[in-house]
């Protein structure tokens, strides 16, 4: 066993990294921080809500727009309160594991005090992406969903939208449902007032005090991205022990109480688990951003950002890709996200290294300061954070080290290092998929993640980890040669910067690889000043400037070297953006390549059909 400390670098901004690394004679190796994770930390989470109403309960805790774009504010004190009349609402109805509290809707005061009160008294509840019921034609997804958790209580605010998906399930439960405040009319459902009505504040910190580490928390689905959405219960030991290791590795958390503005969906870990108690846990304060990384809505984030300056701000590749250009050319933008903004925090996917560079830049020069860039690694299943980048990397995709309690295993298979994980932030199994659990373990109770990773360097492991994509997506050409998406993909959005906002890699049972690629329309527009502003995407994609782009990409690619699973012979342009609704693009902004292949078969046929299909690029100059 060696024991390593990162002394090189420069000096971090968090703590540096000490890990200890175990090897094994099959080439298995163990991973753990030399940080001891300890067990002094909460028992759960509402412990940190007592503690704020208390310790500072006049200081926001959550802000939202209200419907004339002002910001409803909710302080510590106030939440405590209506948290604790909730509550005693939520007993009354005989919940239990076995009949959580289902919540539909999109980030909300609402919607997080009524998580928060489930949490209270030991009720699991599910945040359900609102996707499920408002982008779906038949709701077979939200139907499979209500089946498994037979939920007794049922949230959806405004009420009216949700109307044809509560049809679509009433026959599958039993429970109540509850029209949020924002709804015009209640007729059939409980108006939510109703549940602050009366408190019964000895009940509450009874059930209260009985929770322990291994009480559910709350289900979470997991995204779908390989293979049908599973519930996750994650336990409070789940959701405490991430915030620990947080505690130990971001002591600046401690310094100053952190302040978001975060559109992340609470469906899901990274907003719902990382960033919401990260805010909880250091009394921190939250504005929902009703904003989204769409062309339709990135505006309403900026507007957001120029009144509200972030001390951290977290989210997703695709975010920081709409972001960067609005960035560029708004100076008063710019001024507000950097003005006191300690950490950019990226999830779900590499940082393509152009976006990295730029948002480096632009604190130096807006700032006159670093701020740092990081990243870490999880999943549902881990509540979710199993690395952590705490320290300056080296390039972007450094996921980082291991937090402390949590154990890597990386198992050699077909050429990368499979990673799996042990500890308390991970589960123990899915909910009434006890099948599913049994093959989500090896026979030493490691949760086999499917991923892999590589080291920065493998003399030094102290300096961090890298993703190097889903086991799953890897695949062969039919030369036999092995083809890493993951890091192609990287390479291959690099290459293809500005046009490219994210690439989908084909070549299965191929003898070559091909791009279909989703255009980031405003940066193409921007190569192609002669045309109008409105010209149609068709348009665009197809001018000679952006052609030309692409094929200057696929050429800079091969001549890099590394053989024919390293480059693209041909490339295609998406006219039609992902779809939310079909599963391309989850609800954290990132694209799922097995959906976007199986529902754009025809595509795929397309590139590598020789008839010369005019939307195909080829490295040749002529198709």
């Amino acid at each position: 066993m060696t024991t390593s400390t990162l002394d090189q670098l420069p000096a971090p901004a968090f703590i540096a990294p000490r890990v200890r690394l175990e090897r094994r004679d099959d080439g298995t190796r163990l991973l753990h921080s030399a940080i001891s994770l300890g067990d002094d930390y909460a028992r759960c989470s509402g412990e940190w809500l007592e503690h704020w109403a208390r310790e500072a309960p006049d200081r926001v805790w959550l802000a939202e727009r209200d419907a004339r774009g002002a910001w409803n504010t909710l302080t510590y004190g106030e939440a405590r309160r209506r948290v604790i009349a909730i509550a005693g609402w939520l007993l009354s109805q005989g919940l239990s594991p076995e009949r959580p509290l289902v919540i539909l809707s999109d980030n909300s005061i609402e919607h997080a005090l009524l998580m928060t009160a489930a949490m209270h008294i030991g009720v699991p509840s599910c945040s359900i992406s609102p996707g499920s019921s408002l982008m779906s034609r038949d709701h077979a997804k939200l139907k499979g969903q209500i089946r498994l958790l037979q939920p007794g209580v049922v949230y959806a605010d405004p009420i009216e939208p949700f109307a044809p998906a509560l049809e679509a399930i009433a026959g599958l439960h039993d429970g109540i449902v509850v029209a949020g405040n924002r709804s015009a009319a209640s007729e059939g459902a409980t108006p939510f007032a109703e549940l602050e009505k009366g408190a019964d504040d000895a009940a509450v910190m009874a059930a209260f005090a009985a929770i322990t580490p291994d009480t559910i928390a709350k289900f979470l689905f997991t995204s779908g991205s390989v293979g049908t959405p599973k519930a996750v219960p994650n336990t409070q030991r789940m959701l405490c022990s991430n915030q620990q290791a947080k505690a130990l590795l971001w002591p600046t958390l401690a310094e100053r109480a952190p302040v978001l503005l975060d559109w992340l969906p609470w469906s899901h870990t990274f907003g719902g688990n990382h960033n919401f108690n990260i805010i909880l846990r250091w009394g921190g304060t939250l504005y929902l951003d009703d904003g989204k990384p769409t062309p339709e809505l990135i505006g309403k984030t900026a507007r957001n950002l120029r009144e509200v300056s972030p001390t951290h701000y977290f989210s997703v590749p695709r975010a920081y890709d709409m972001l960067v250009p609005l960035l560029r050319d708004d100076a008063e933008l710019r001024r507000a996200f950097f003005q006191r903004l300690q950490l950019i925090f990226y999830a779900a996917a590499a940082l393509p290294d152009h976006l990295w560079t730029e948002l480096e830049t632009m604190a130096r020069e807006t700032a006159g300061r670093e701020v740092l860039i990081a990243s870490s690694w999880g999943s549902t299943e881990t509540a979710p954070i199993c690395t952590d980048c705490h320290f300056p990397a080296v390039r972007s995709g450094v996921i980082g080290v291991p937090v402390p309690g949590c154990t890597l295993k990386l198992v050699p298979t077909a050429g990368k290092l499979e990673v799996r994980v042990k500890g308390p932030n991970v589960f123990t199994g899915y909910w009434k998929q006890p099948e599913l659990s049994a093959k989500a373990f090896d026979d030493e109770g490691f949760y086999m993640i499917g991923d892999a990773v590589r080291f920065v360097d493998p003399e030094r492991p102290e300096l961090g980890l890298l993703f190097d994509g889903r086991v799953s997506e890897d695949f062969k050409l039919l030369t036999g040669t092995w083809v890493h998406v993951g890091a192609l993909r990287m390479t291959g959005l690099d290459a293809l910067k500005p046009v490219a906002q994210d690439i989908v890699v084909t070549g299965h049972d191929r003898d070559e690889i091909g791009f279909l690629i989703v255009p980031h329309l405003a940066e193409c527009r921007r190569l192609c000043p002669a045309l109008p502003e409105d010209a149609p995407a068709a348009s665009v994609l197809s001018r000679p400037e952006v052609v030309e782009r692409v094929r200057e990409a696929m050429r800079a690619l091969k001549a890099s070297g590394g053989g024919s699973s390293t480059y693209p012979t041909r490339a295609l342009l998406l006219e039609e953006p992902p779809s939310m609704e079909a599963g391309e693009i989850t609800d954290k902004g990132y694209i799922n390549q097995r959906k976007v292949l199986d529902r754009r078969t025809e595509l795929v046929h397309a590139l590598y059909d020789d008839t010369g299909d005019p939307r195909v690029i080829t490295l040749n100059t002529e198709h």
